[in-house]
């Protein structure tokens, strides 16, 4: 028989989303794949999972993609998670889920948290059609290369940013794009959470000077600002 492999979608800040499911899949499985086994066994200790661990991610996952795959050929069911949220989403899994499909080996997966929908659903910004940038470039250059191609996007862009990087980010948004309203949201489901829904301007302003935390999802919709400049002509 051919194992399975889980994908489980964990808490994005705060442990008491987890579902029962969830923990009834880690729970029963022969190991579990994670990006960081310090962070994740504090997760599984508050479940009371005591499964063995293998450390997956980014540097490693192909790497040891094949590893897995070949201990699922051989029987063993197997849960993939990430640090926080959806694995696969900016997250390690990509390779080892398609490799999964291309083997023919049963996937299941165990919905939960993922910080760009928790992010989009917060914003305000129209929900019905968006695009998700991952996290965003690190170098001035092209940061500015993307932002250009965003010019004309009509969806709602979506990206995450770390807390070292915000403020630059923020600054060639501003040269970029302009002094456009944005919307910023940080530590979700963590006690100190955060939306911010500000002009950029006034974002760098608020995030200046003070020393910050968590990871950052960014959100704009250049469209819906077009069709207030106009709605704003036509009554003038």
């Amino acid at each position: 028989m051919i194992g399975t492999l889980y994908v489980v979608a964990t808490p994005i800040g705060n442990l008491k989303d987890m579902s029962f499911r969830a923990v009834e899949v880690l729970k029963s499985v022969d190991f579990i794949a994670c990006e960081d086994t310090r962070h994740s066994k504090i997760l599984l200790d508050h479940y009371a999972v005591q499964k063995p661990l293998l450390s997956f991610f980014d540097a490693s996952e192909k790497r040891k993609t094949p590893m897995i795959i070949s201990r699922l050929q051989n029987g063993e069911n197997a849960a993939l998670i990430s640090d926080a949220g959806t694995p696969g989403i900016a997250d390690p899994g990509y390779r080892l889920i398609n490799e999964a499909i291309q083997r023919g080996i049963h996937i299941e997966f165990i919905p939960g948290p993922s910080a760009l929908i928790a992010a989009l659903v917060l914003s305000g910004l129209p929900t019905d059609r968006f695009v998700f940038e991952g996290f965003f470039p690190i170098k001035s250059g092209q940061k500015k290369t993307k932002l250009e191609s965003l010019k004309d996007e009509e969806r709602t862009v979506i990206f995450y940013e770390s807390p070292h990087r915000i403020l630059k980010t923020l600054l060639v948004m501003q040269e970029v794009l302009g002094d456009v309203p944005v919307v910023i949201a940080r530590e979700i489901t963590k006690k100190f959470e955060e939306v911010v829904r500000a002009r950029v301007s006034e974002v760098i302003a608020h995030f200046s000077g003070k020393r910050v935390l968590g990871e950052f999802v960014v959100l704009f919709n250049l469209k819906s600002l077009k069709t207030e400049d106009r709605k704003q002509k036509t009554v003038q």
